[in-house]
């Protein structure tokens, strides 16, 4: 399935740490503010927009998420056993 070009640029700019709060607040304020690409006083077609935008802050904010929780996790195993980094994680015993 191809990705259209706004989807990637989008979660493009999600994954560096630079603008990914600008991208997410100015998400919010599109889907909050009166001003869009297409009026929501046009049925259905007025709704798309947003919830194009809905569906990929939401997105984007659960890969953030999920990203931070792993970070955190293997910060945590770190820790615990600092040998952990110098060990190739698929190496197997010979």
């Amino acid at each position: 399935m191809k990705i259209p070009f706004f989807s990637r640029l989008y979660n493009g700019l999600l994954k560096h740490p630079k603008y990914r709060w600008v991208v997410m607040g100015a998400s919010l304020i599109y889907l909050v503010s009166p001003i869009d690409f297409s009026p929501d006083l046009i049925p259905i077609v007025g709704w798309i927009d947003d919830g194009v935008v809905a569906t990929l802050l939401a997105t984007g904010i659960t890969q953030v998420l999920l990203d931070r929780r792993q970070t955190l996790k293997d910060q945590k195993t770190l820790a615990k056993n600092p040998n952990a980094a110098a060990l190739p994680a698929d190496s197997e015993n010979a």
